[in-house]
Order: C-alpha cells, then structure tokens, then sequence
C-alpha cells in the first residue's frame, strides 16, 4: 500500500552528519559507538531519536533526494522510509551495503519505521541476508517478530483473489480493486493459501515494476498453482509481504 501522507517529525540530527556521505570502518557484527542494537532500536519509544547500522537488502524509490530502503543486520531488519539522499549516492546502494542511519521511530498502520527525513552516512562494510522460512508462522503472533526481513513462503496455493467478500474470478488483479494495468505500473495482488487458511500477498511495483521477473510471474499464475516466495515483510494493518520471487512447483 502506497503511502500518501508525509510523515512531517521534526529532527533534531547532528550537524557532523551529511546526507548520505562516507563513514568509518566497522565489521558484520560491530555497532559504531552510540549506535543501537537491534533489540534497542525495538524498545525505543515511538517518535524517539534512533541511531542504527545496517545494511541495503533492496531499494524501493527516489525521488525529490529522498530514498525508501528495505534494510537488515543479522539480529533484524529496518525499513527506511523517505531518507535523505542524493540521487548520486543512491546509486551506490548496492545489496549489501553498510549504512548508518539517524532519524526517528514510527509507525504507520502497524509498519514500523524510520520515519522521513533520516540521515544516512554510506560504511565501510557488508552483509546480504538470506530468506527466513515463515511459511509455519503465517496466522501466528509470532510472524511479527520477522517484520521487514527477507522471508520465503513455501509449498503455498494461489486461490481466487477476493476482496471484502467479492470475487474477481482471476488469480491476481491489479491494485487490491483491480483498478489499474500493467502499463500504468500498479501492485499487483494476489490470494494464497496454506493449511486451509488464505492470505493476501503483494508485488509493490515500487520495488518490481511491471518490466521484472517477479511481476511477469504473477501475471502468469493461475488458480491452483503451487509455489515458494521469497520478500519482505512488511506491514500494513497486518502482514502485506512485498513479494520479490515467485517460482512455480
């Protein structure tokens, strides 16, 4: 689901930091001094200043010098909405990426973020994670805990998508209503089940747009297809995988 309202948090950022500049050494597993570990960054308050390291898994828009980042450590994972960045540095973003990132804790419709406006300085250092199995999770409290990360999906069935109630007689639609195309580059929706229960997916066109892999694929599933997924977690009134694989069985 596409944000449409600007987080507007005022920083308060320390003036040593520029946008999206070179920083110090550090390693896979060491956290600069005053930086949080995972579990702090966690605890914070909502609206409280937060300082993290971590690393660019995949990088989902920019525009206006402002940067949105699926990001992970090894201990969990932070999305990073709206930070500033040079279309330059952006470039530089590759998968794997170290980057320090300073601005402040929200959530938006249950996504925990660092909100819009965050700093962000480029390290020395990287680390590309692996897919976390939570296909046993789906329905569970526990899925939570997982929220942002990259995660696979295994052995699920795509069913008919419906929406409150209304089938649209089709695998997948486009936009949760079916109100957009392909060629207008809209998310791509689509219903899977595992153990009797069915759960709605997404391909953010954002991060796959409709030239990619992944968006091709959904567009060929058919009702009763079997297949493993891998993407984030993200959150939205609930899970709402960010879909970045699909591979039919």
């Amino acid at each position: 689901m596409k944000k449409t309202i600007a987080l507007t948090l005022a920083l308060s950022l320390a003036l040593s930091l520029t946008a999206c500049g070179k920083g110090g050494n550090g390693g896979a597993d060491e956290k600069s001094e005053g930086v949080m570990t995972y579990a702090e960054y966690m605890d914070a308050a909502l609206d409280s200043e937060v300082v993290i390291e971590t690393y660019v898994q995949a990088k989902q828009s920019w525009w206006e010098d402002k940067a949105t980042l699926y990001t992970q450590d090894q201990d969990g994972a932070y999305f990073i909405y709206n930070a500033v960045c040079s279309e330059a540095d952006y470039a530089k973003l590759t998968p794997g990426t170290k980057i320090k990132v300073t601005g402040y804790k929200a959530e938006w419709s249950g996504e925990v973020e660092v909100a819009e406006g965050a700093s962000i300085e480029i390290q020395d250092g990287s680390y590309t994670a692996s897919a976390t199995d939570v296909t046993d999770l789906l329905g569970k409290d526990e899925l939570i805990d997982h929220q942002n990360k990259l995660v696979s999906f295994k052995g699920m069935t795509v069913e008919t998508y419906e929406k409150d109630g209304e089938s649209f007689d089709c695998a997948f639609v486009y936009n949760d209503d079916n109100s957009g195309s392909a060629d207008s580059n809209s998310d791509l929706y689509f219903n899977v089940s595992k153990d009797g229960q069915t759960y709605t997916f997404c391909v953010e066109s954002y991060l796959c747009d409709s030239s990619t892999d992944v968006y091709k694929a959904v567009e060929n599933l058919k009702v009763g297809d079997t297949v493993d997924m891998e993407g984030f977690l993200y959150w939205y009134n609930g899970a709402n995988p960010h879909i970045t694989s699909v591979s039919v069985k």
